[in-house]
């Protein structure tokens, strides 16, 4: 039986590059633009790794002004739409069903690798994320957690090394 061995060293995607239009949302009840350092997180990495972001809002979680938000970023331009907040288990968090009534397109695995790299931070209470993404009108929709740890690992370990390859796919 032959094995299929993986080249760790080279990716099919690795010559990908290029600037993302994106979008920043906060899905929160109590953040303001002072506090919020978790938005200012993904803005910060994105800039960083020359993306662009279009625009950056604060909205209660609340279902329908979070369908709005995401609903303007697209009207904005955005490829990629970037959600912070509201994905816990508490009743107040309803973005993750939000988000999850919008995607046309699920990618499960941005939610499993979260969990799995969140559980070797913090251990057991990984589960509780709802961490999610998706195709959503040939938008990438990520929705991560709101704290800033969990939104810099997010950022870090999953979208940046991503966020170009996944935006070439969808203009493909």
């Amino acid at each position: 039986m032959a094995r299929h061995t993986w080249d760790v060293g080279h990716h099919h995607h690795s010559d990908i590059s290029g600037s993302v239009s994106c979008a920043v949302i906060t899905a929160s009840d109590s953040r303001t633009s002072s506090d919020d350092v978790s938005g200012a997180t993904i803005r910060e990495l994105l800039s960083a790794e020359g993306h662009s972001v279009l625009n950056s809002v604060i909205c209660r979680d609340e279902p329908q002004l979070i369908t709005e938000a995401v609903e303007a970023a697209i009207d904005a331009g955005a490829r990629a739409i970037l959600i912070n907040g509201g994905t816990g288990i508490a009743p107040r968090d309803r973005t993750f069903d939000t988000i999850e009534a919008l995607i046309q397109r699920p990618l499960p695995g941005f939610g499993e690798l979260f969990r799995a790299l969140s559980f070797e931070e913090i251990g057991s209470g990984a589960m509780l994320s709802r961490a999610t993404a998706g195709i959503y009108r040939d938008r990438l929709l990520l929705s991560m957690p709101g704290s800033t740890e969990a939104v810099r690992l997010a950022m870090t370990r999953l979208v940046l090394p991503e966020l170009a390859h996944i935006s070439s796919e969808l203009d493909s």
